[in-house]
């Protein structure tokens, strides 16, 4: 990334600003903005996220928040209540008091004398989603936003589940919430009520999992927040951003699809990240690109951005596989309208180890299944009356628990490796479909959908479904997957138990992705009744039988076309300078497989060290480290469990304050059970501990 020193605008920074709200609580803010917007106002762009602004992502916002204040704007990044140095408590995810609270922040934005009553809102993660949210809230001076690493609907796409299926994600995020939630604020800032807020927060710290565990079906709690609920109630233009080796890269198609507001998409290889930082490059000159949208809606100048295509992806070639990449080889490409005319749905029949030859899907009739990535496909879920063919047959798999430990995470957040390694050895305890090897080209934009005729020799199951390219030498490299709980398959809020022995008819979405397979290579599906570490398995082992000839499918194939125009390209990342950070011991990442061949006892372990750091401009000592274990024996399915540990440090001269969490998740047949722990240390001395030991019942899961 080109650091950039030289901008329109000679900018301020008002650090330790105090926000008031209604209810006597004030929230911190850092306020980048133009020295001349004393005389000059202009639009104010929120972030607004709880992971201290004073320290965690201080570097972060220093690269782009001062860079829209240099073309502008006033970048304002503000902690949640209850979060950093902000007053009160962060008790969950996206509640009615964060999103009033942000509304009560806008309108302070905007009657600020350097403000010129415009807003805008942006972030990833958290900031994507709430800036989503408030978009559906239409608050008066929110004139655009950008959304990335975001989703619309928080159950069936979100961290927590997929498919109706409990992903090991949510028990690694509710980890990353209870070790942030449990640190202090900054007596530097507050003052000498910094530990009397730090044990208020320590007193109400709840480990979120508990909570999360008891709504696993669709319910109102995830309804909250979920945009797609009512996608008529977002009343501003939205600019919707993720990558390939995201989380959330299908929430950017169905939006585009379901939103009636001016809109763009843009989907690039990354990970987790804003793409100016972009890992698995290319990154992209995403700051140049804010400053375009922004320009256009909020000061209305046309910048073009509007004459583009709606929607900007990268097409990715064949890649070997790895648990990491610095680059992944493909070409931009753009589409002027999601869903595309370009895109051709072709199925492949499922026969022994074969895929068909392709045959086009004839045009959606009224029974309709909509993919993860907002392509509808002509075919019902959950069909449950069989459907013969003469050509197919039975075939039966019981995956082992190992199917899995080659997934990489649901989400990457670019900590390597943490993504999906060659799948040979997961095939193995797989059902695989081959295509014949091509003999051209073949591109696919957007969410293979698989539908299955099967039945389940147990009440509660689950189906994973991958899809690779495997290469002529035989390596496979996943391209996307899916996951269905089999008692969701007539929706996620009414699971109903399977009847073992008769057959149904489900579809499983796969992720949406932009991907070549070459000529020489093959598309392989694979089917496996398991897909743990990723996500958990179910009460016990199941054996499914799937059935060929009626079983296929519908790949959202792109037809390549000679010379065809790219979008305009992208400028090279840039951004401000960093704020200056000196590294005291270095960290360590780690990513281990292991088996015991006398116990049959396997694990994954995960460490995630960000060693320790000094952060010179507030003489701030930091240290963050997270260990993730993920442990079964043979094919135990109640011998499955998952723990997290996080260490979180700060000190300053004679200031030394720092938190340790656990969290641990077993099962039985018939319960999820939590352990957590958190204790709270000042200068080496033990100040607070407390212990949680709870149960919840499994419903179908």
């Amino acid at each position: 990334m080109r650091t950039v020193t030289t901008l329109p605008h000679t900018t301020r920074v008002d650090d330790s600003v105090r926000i008031p709200l209604s209810d006597g609580a004030e929230l911190s803010a850092r306020i980048w903005r133009p020295l001349s917007s004393d005389t000059e106002p202009v639009p104010a762009i929120l972030e607004f996220i709880p992971y201290r602004l004073r320290d965690l992502t201080a570097q972060r916002d220093s690269i782009h928040h001062p860079y829209l204040a240099g073309h502008g704007y006033a970048g304002v990044r503000v902690d949640l209540r209850g979060s950093g140095d902000s007053d009160g408590l962060l008790s969950d995810e996206y509640l009615e008091q964060e999103l009033s609270d942000a509304e009560e922040v806008l309108a302070w934005l905007a009657e600020r004398p350097w403000c010129d009553g415009n807003t805008g809102m942006m972030g990833i993660s958290w900031g994507g989603f709430n800036a989503l949210q408030l978009a559906a809230r239409r608050p008066p001076s929110l004139g655009a936003i950008v959304t990335l690493s975001s989703s619309d609907d928080r159950y069936a796409d979100d961290v927590h589940y997929m498919g109706g299926c409990l992903l090991s994600d949510n028990l690694s995020w509710a980890s990353v919430m209870f070790a942030y939630n449990s640190c202090p604020p900054d007596p530097a800032v507050v003052g000498t009520r910094w530990r009397e807020m730090w044990h208020h927060r320590l007193e109400h710290c709840e480990p979120w999992l508990i909570e999360w565990l008891r709504h696993q079906r669709r319910d109102d709690y995830w309804r909250h927040g979920s945009v797609c609920e009512d996608y008529s109630a977002v009343g501003c233009p939205v600019l919707a951003v993720s990558g390939w080796a995201d989380g959330y890269s299908n929430a950017v198609f169905r939006m585009l699809r379901h939103l009636d507001v001016p809109r763009k998409g843009l989907i690039g290889p990354w990970s987790h990240k804003y793409p100016h930082l972009g890992k698995p490059g290319p990154a992209i000159g995403f700051l140049q690109e804010l400053v375009r949208w922004w320009d256009h809606w909020l000061k209305g100048v046309d910048t073009g951005v509007m004459d583009e295509p709606m929607l900007r992806i990268w097409m990715q070639e064949s890649a070997k596989p790895a648990t990491a990449y610095e680059q992944r080889p493909g070409r931009w490409i753009g589409e002027s309208a999601w869903p595309s005319e370009r895109v051709e749905p072709t199925a492949f029949t499922l026969l022994r180890n074969t895929l068909a030859s392709p045959s086009p899907v004839p045009s959606p009739t009224e029974d309709l299944v909509e993919s993860p990535a907002g392509n509808p496909v002509a075919d019902p879920t959950a069909l449950v009356s069989p459907r013969a063919d003469s050509s197919g047959e039975a075939l039966t798999i019981e995956s082992p628990l190992s199917v899995g430990q080659f997934a990489g995470k649901w989400c990457s957040y670019n900590a390597p490796p943490d993504l999906p390694y060659d799948q040979r050895e997961e095939d193995g305890g797989s059902l695989v479909f081959d295509s014949d090897v091509l003999t051209e080209r073949v591109e696919i934009l957007g969410s293979p959908v698989v539908h299955l005729e099967l039945s389940a020799d147990r009440p509660t199951a689950m189906v994973s479904v991958r899809l690779s390219d495997v290469s002529p030498e035989g390596r496979a490299t996943r391209v996307s997957y899916g996951l269905l709980n089999l008692t969701h398959r007539y929706g996620h809020d009414r699971p109903e138990p399977l009847e073992p022995g008769r057959r149904y008819r489900v579809s499983v979405g796969l992720n949406g992705v932009a991907q070549a397979f070459p000529a020489g290579h093959r598309i392989r599906l694979s089917i496996s009744t398991s897909y743990w570490p990723l996500a958990w398995p179910p009460p016990e082992p199941v054996r499914l039988t799937v059935h060929t000839g009626s079983s296929e499918v519908v790949l959202p194939m792109r037809p390549v076309r000679d010379g065809e125009a790219a979008p305009e390209p992208f400028d090279e990342p840039e951004g401000t300078p960093s704020t200056p950070v000196r590294r005291l011991r270095p960290g360590d990442g780690r990513w281990t497989v292991s088996r015991d061949l006398v116990e049959y006892r396997s694990a994954l372990e995960v460490v995630k060290d960000l060693g320790v750091v000094h952060l010179d401009d507030i003489d701030l000592e930091m240290g963050r480290r997270a260990d993730e274990y993920y442990e079964w024996v043979g094919d135990d399915f109640e011998s499955v469990r998952g723990q997290v540990d996080w260490t979180m440090r700060f000190s300053r001269g004679e200031w030394d304050v720092s938190t340790v969490t656990h969290t641990s998740l077993s099962c039985t047949p018939t319960e999820f059970i939590v352990h957590a722990r958190l204790d709270a240390f000042e200068n080496g001395e033990r100040v607070f501990s407390r212990n949680w030991h709870t149960s919840v019942p499994r419903d179908h899961v």
